[in-house]
């Protein structure tokens, strides 16, 4: 087994093009008001902030992180912030010594360890899973 990085990562580079590719696709969308990549947080990755008018008014913002890597692990964390709480869930794989590989931290506030799962192998499928999600959860606040 290979060890996991520093801040539980992947050792594997990040995949650049991947975020770059997604951020594309994301941004045209609307419901993503924004889709950066950055390293502001000392990693490379995507940042996602949704769009507020899919939200109803008590989440005050909403966005998703990703991180992908050349060898295929990643990063997706959701999160939610309202007035009183942050509601979140993240999708990874990567080694760590909590879980398999492939593994779920669920909402509302994505402990470790997680649960383990099973993910697709293409990131296009993982990103469909991970939206597909999220359109669940939006469903879900607005029937509140």
């Amino acid at each position: 087994m290979v060890p996991p990085t520093a801040d539980g990562g992947s050792p594997a580079p990040i995949d650049r093009p991947i975020l770059e590719f997604l951020q594309t696709r994301l941004q045209a969308t609307r419901q993503v008001s924004r889709a950066t990549v950055t390293d502001a947080s000392g990693h490379l990755e995507l940042q996602v902030v949704c769009a507020p008018s899919y939200y109803p008014a008590a989440v005050d913002e909403a966005q998703l992180t990703l991180r992908w890597y050349t060898n295929d692990d990643f990063k997706c964390h959701y999160r939610e912030q309202h007035a009183d709480h942050a509601w979140g869930c993240r999708w990874d794989r990567h080694p760590n010594p909590h879980n398999t590989r492939d593994h779920f931290h669920p909402p509302p506030t994505a402990p470790t360890p997680g649960e383990d799962a099973s993910w697709p192998d293409d990131y296009r499928d993982v990103i469909t899973l991970v939206l597909d999600e999220i359109e669940d959860r939006i469903t879900t606040l607005w029937s509140e």
